[in-house]
């Protein structure tokens, strides 16, 4: 590819580059990864490809951060990150830069795997080297196809704070390091990256958080001032609910931000919610996609505002606490939520939801299963406990309608109908027009879904 199919990036302007991500499932083995190189041969826009682990790595990664691990069960994982990277390399010849960098790397996972880890930030290194193997191979692969690739290390450019497990970027820093070491290799080079990992300002490895790579790659687009950002994933878009639990879910073939935002940050699972921060702020249109059926297109996420109000899609969050805080002096009081959001803060704790009454206040937080570290902890409780009485409910499911200007009063009827038949924790309304949420019990949530999508969505395709 010659530099004059591609314009060099003016700093300040929008290039016409695009930023293709592809997760876990999309570079799961040779077949799947030669699938990805025939999507970016086919779009002479994406410059900079970032990568997931190949599927399966992460979860030994993060088992190997367990300091209880025997000697052979820690062998075991080990040995199961090796097979997952050699069977694609089996069917790979590396070139001489690539073969040395993937080799050093694989030693240093291994060498660094063997021992108990004791610190969040060894953690972290440990977490990384996933999406650093896999960019080794799938760099090879595109070359393979004629492409003038180049395996790059977004820790050069990626910039966060030192908060290791959930690191926060460094817009600015990005931006400046994306100007000096990436925009200038655009023209002439495909680049592959990681996705999930950035370092700190020390140079230490930190983390994004699980499913961060997704938002790596917006972080990227805004960094060179790219047109717009393609997540490749294993399924034809977002859909109006997880069609694993019913069967009539369709694919939605545009959303906005605002939607899109409510979606991810509610349950849906095709895209990581931070992915919309940087791609809203910066007018970078997004595109989600099948890797395994790219000509069956999917769904744009785009700043216009959506053309269709009401409900659009049903979404549930799993593993959800309440957290009721309670006192008497909260009555005709100021300065008790500011006390209390203070203490949350302090700890880092990101709140969903929030209920009040005249002298309780109820909060609901994510307790991913697959999180590196427990959403509350203990120190958290033990201040709260200091001035109010603390209440912890666990097995929880945030259910959330998403659509836009939603009101209440156009779907009641139905809705109340539906809900009547399980038991509601909680209902939080009015604070966006593009939700409506509750809480429900976990045993109950799939078909309290199933029920909604029913009642609400499906009578709406079949009119």
């Amino acid at each position: 590819m010659t530099s004059q199919s591609v314009p060099h990036l003016v700093a300040g302007t929008q290039s016409n580059y695009t930023v293709a991500k592809f997760g876990g499932t999309s570079v799961a083995d040779f077949t799947a990864m030669n699938r990805c190189s025939d999507i970016i041969c086919a779009d002479s826009s994406v410059r900079i490809v970032t990568l997931s682990a190949s599927a399966g790595v992460t979860n030994h990664l993060v088992e190997l951060c367990n300091a209880n691990l025997s000697p052979a069960q820690r062998q075991q994982h080990i040995d199961g990150v090796v097979a997952i990277q050699q069977a694609i390399l089996a069917e790979l010849t590396l070139d001489a830069d690539l073969a040395s960098g993937f080799n050093d790397t694989l030693n240093a996972f291994i060498q660094l795997a063997s021992q108990v880890l004791t610190s969040s930030a060894l953690h972290d290194e440990l977490l990384s080297f996933g999406e650093r193997l896999s960019s080794y191979l799938f760099t090879q692969v595109l070359r393979l196809k004629g492409l003038n690739a180049v395996r790059f290390d977004v820790r050069q450019v990626l910039k966060t704070d030192s908060q290791f497990g959930k690191a926060t970027p460094n817009v600015a820093a990005t931006a400046q390091a994306a100007q000096t070491l990436l925009i200038p290799k655009l023209a002439e080079q495909v680049i592959v990256t990681q996705g999930f990992i950035g370092s700190d300002a020390a140079g230490q490895t930190t983390t994004l958080g699980r499913g961060g790579s997704d938002y790596s790659a917006a972080l990227l687009a805004e960094a060179i001032n790219a047109k717009s950002v393609h997540i490749w994933t294993d399924v034809v878009g977002i859909f109006s609910t997880d069609p694993r639990l019913c069967s009539k879910a369709t694919p939605i073939a545009r959303l906005s931000f605002d939607e899109a935002a409510e979606m991810a940050t509610f349950g849906a699972k095709v895209l990581h919610p931070a992915t919309i921060l940087p791609a809203s702020r910066s007018h970078i249109n997004v595109f989600v996609g099948s890797s395994r059926e790219p000509q069956r297109g999917g769904t744009w996420i785009e700043r216009e505002k959506t053309q269709q109000p009401g409900i659009r899609a049903v979404t549930q969050r799993k593993n959800q606490i309440l957290l009721t805080l309670k006192s008497p002096e909260m009555l005709l009081a100021s300065g008790f939520l500011a006390r209390v959001f203070t203490i949350l803060s302090e700890f880092n704790i990101s709140v969903d939801l929030v209920t009040t009454s005249e002298i309780s206040v109820a909060i609901t937080l994510d307790n991913a299963a697959n999180a590196s570290r427990p959403e509350l902890d203990q120190g958290c409780l033990d201040k709260l406990a200091e001035f109010c009485h603390v209440s912890v409910e666990n097995n929880l499911t945030l259910v959330a309608l998403i659509g836009s200007e939603i009101q209440l009063r156009q779907h009641e009827m139905n809705l109340m109908q539906v809900l009547s038949d399980f038991n509601i924790r909680l209902i939080c309304h009015g604070a966006s027009k593009h939700n409506l949420c509750f809480l429900v019990e976990q045993s109950e949530s799939d078909n309290v879904v199933q029920a909604i999508h029913s009642r609400l969505l499906e009578s709406d395709y079949a009119a």
